[in-house]
């Protein structure tokens, strides 16, 4: 009996008699000594996300719209065709009772901690496990990770999915008899698409072509059918909703089509680049660049990666995980590369997991090879590589918390106003930025036009003659035509059109 390079342990034979079956020697390292480092790493990383993205931090407007979906404190806001329903059960536990910010930063930072450390021991076998503590900080310390880890926001789930979902694919493919890869692989093929069905599909692609490569008819239906079910199932409520609320599934896509600025050839490596110096959404995606200290580390992904692929086709044994890792992360960022007129830095989540793996396998080769002077070079340079990806990660992150927390306090302020005006609930918010502005009122958010348009100016009036109705605008702005003659108030950069309602129904447009 030895034991791999990888722990595994190795049998051997008694002479004519079957493999003898021996512990691993105490003085290698086990399956749960293993573990122990990817436990710090996702630990690290959930301290980290509640020291460094302020559990305070208001709701953004994505999350307001998938909060409200749940909250009792709040109605539920207009939910867009391109929108899953994921997010709002992932925040369910804490929003359904309670209106605290704190304590949902808390649930979401633990439970994506937790998530990452499950998606990562997937790994285990299939690649050592100083590449996947390595590979685990190396997407930790993002700080796109770091920053939506506590957010309610679908993104890094759907990463968190693809990981899982490409480990439990290779465990299954190499072992027919291990069902719990099998149920890892539907689990989390229902989670991407749960949370955003159409990038569940596009990270599947590679294991759908794999699975029929597979030796053996009954191992290839086995091998398509688990994450088509998964698939299935994750994307049911969104497929049924789209008959329900959306005119039907074909109605439902090109609508989300038409969102998202229409689905075409463009190349948003550019605007992707913008993005990076922490802007959450960049729509449209105009300006200067950002520095090279904030995106030379981006750049250093396709190299590093194809580094990593080499590395492991040479060393064989890896290179399935590998390259299927890097075949996943290719597909599941051609639509935001190629197909998107603008840009989020979220949206690169999952590419960014699974290139993890081909990068965190070069770096290690880059610091143990060579020797002498060569390998103390390549330490050196790797070290302030690392460290200088570190300050620069962290100075985004400190700017775009910064950045979000002053939008967020303004739309608080606005709200308060609200209040102060005699617009409370139940009540209805219209014009611009009513949608995060009505959560943190309390009120019904309508809109007449725009991707978000779920009422109509009659419906608009009416409600205005049953309870309090306001209506935001620029600063020295017209109200619309309905609005004429409705008291006026100034506050900050908005102006604000409000009628007090005639009685305390409540006005539902």
């Amino acid at each position: 009996m030895r034991q791999d390079a990888y722990g595994t342990l190795v049998g051997v034979r008694r002479p004519g008699g079957r493999p003898v079956s021996r512990p691993a020697d105490h003085r290698r390292p086990s399956h749960r000594h293993g573990r122990a480092p990817l436990a710090v790493v996702a630990v690290l990383f959930t301290v980290a996300q509640l020291a460094l993205v302020r559990p305070d931090l208001g709701l953004g407007w994505d999350e307001t719209v998938y909060v409200s979906q749940v909250a009792d404190h709040a109605p539920a806001a207009f939910f867009s065709a391109p929108r899953a329903r994921g997010v709002s059960l992932l925040v369910a536990p804490v929003a359904s009772w309670s209106s605290s910010t704190v304590l949902l930063r808390v649930h979401l930072a633990a439970l994506s901690g937790l998530a990452l450390y499950l998606a990562l021991r997937a790994w285990r076998g299939l690649l050592p496990a100083r590449v996947l503590t390595l590979a685990g900080a190396l997407f930790a310390t993002l700080w796109v990770t770091l920053f939506y880890g506590p957010q309610a926001m679908p993104n890094l789930w759907v990463a968190y999915g693809a990981l899982a979902a490409t480990a439990c694919f290779l465990r299954a493919r190499a072992d027919r008899r291990d069902r719990a890869a099998l149920w890892g692989l539907g689990a989390s093929a229902a989670l991407m698409a749960f949370m955003r069905p159409t990038d569940a599909v596009w990270a599947t692609v590679p294991l759908f072509v794999l699975a029929l490569t597979a030796w053996g008819r009954q191992r290839r239906t086995v091998l398509v059918l688990v994450p088509a079910g998964g698939l299935a199932a994750g994307a049911v409520e969104w497929i049924v909703e789209a008959y329900t609320a959306y005119g039907g599934l074909g109605r439902r896509l090109a609508d989300a089509s038409r969102i998202q600025g229409g689905l075409g050839w463009n190349l948003a490596f550019g605007d992707q680049l913008r993005g990076l110096a922490g802007r959450a959404l960049c729509r449209p995606c105009t300006g200067p660049l950002p520095s090279p200290a904030q995106t030379w580390w981006w750049f250093a992904l396709p190299p590093l990666a194809a580094l990593g692929a080499i590395v492991a086709v040479r060393a064989r044994r890896t290179a399935p995980a590998v390259l299927t890792a890097s075949a996943c992360a290719t597909t599941v960022a051609l639509p935001y590369l190629f197909l998107i007129g603008y840009a989020a830095p979220r949206f690169l989540l999952p590419a960014y997991a699974l290139l993890s793996l081909p990068v965190a396998v070069a770096v290690l080769r880059l610091v143990t090879a060579g020797s002498g002077r060569w390998r103390t070079a390549a330490r050196v340079l790797v070290a302030a590589g690392l460290a200088g990806h570190l300050a620069a990660q962290y100075a985004v992150l400190d700017g775009v918390v910064e950045r979000s927390a002053a939008g967020r306090r303004a739309w608080a302020r606005t709200a308060a106003a609200l209040h102060g005006l005699g617009v409370r609930p139940p009540c209805v918010v219209t014009g611009r930025e009513a949608i995060p502005v009505a959560y943190y009122a309390g009120c019904a958010s309508a809109e007449v036009s725009g991707h978000n348009e779920n009422s109509t100016v009659g419906e608009i009036v009416a409600a205005a003659a049953r309870g309090p109705v306001a209506v935001l605008g620029e600063a020295g702005g017209e109200p619309p035509g309905f609005a004429r003659g409705w008291a006026v108030h100034r506050y900050g950069g908005v102006w604000v059109w409000a009628r007090r309602g005639l009685s305390r129904g409540s006005p539902r447009p």
